[in-house]
């Protein structure tokens, strides 16, 4: 098939192959925008805890659960910059394909670390506000909430499409 050639794939658009490319480009890019806002709230509210006079009366569980969110946070963020430095690299290269790819299994890394920041974090702030077994129920109770929200709706979702 040429560039100009149309290209009706499985998504049912009278595209060429370059502007399906384009276009899932464009979407990823939105959804590491809506990524990345929550990973910056969620790493601003950790980053200010040190600088609170509480901070100083955690249990080593509460500081080494703080220290893994931060980690987490940190990661997520650069996974969520990892497509852009991507793409920095492959551009002109006529590697749209491999781009796009790569940057599709970058958002599902960097979505899995924002619902493991998520859990981390209110297991932590159940922690020291409510106790031991509050941090780990609210953290399991969100981890598995999670797990069905982003990994079995969008499996079930994905498995009724393909019935039809």
């Amino acid at each position: 098939m040429s560039d100009g050639e149309d290209f009706t794939g499985s998504t049912g658009r009278n595209e060429t192959r370059e502007e399906q490319l384009d276009r899932n480009w464009a979407e990823l890019l939105q959804e590491l925008r809506v990524l990345q806002t929550g990973v910056q709230i969620l790493a601003g509210f950790l980053l200010t805890l040190p600088f609170q006079q509480r901070f100083e009366d955690l249990e080593n569980f509460q500081v080494g659960l703080y220290l893994v969110n931060v980690v987490i946070a940190a990661l997520t963020t650069a996974f969520i910059l990892l497509p852009v430095s991507v793409h920095r690299r492959l551009f002109r290269q006529r590697l749209k394909e491999t781009l796009v790819s790569s940057a599709d299994t970058i958002t599902k890394i960097a979505l899995a670390g924002v619902g493991m920041l998520s859990v981390g974090t209110a297991a932590l702030v159940f922690d020291v506000t409510a106790g031991r077994t509050a941090g780990l129920t609210a953290g399991g109770i969100l981890l598995a909430v999670l797990l069905v929200l982003l990994v079995y709706v969008p499996l079930r979702l994905n498995k009724r499409a393909a019935e039809q």
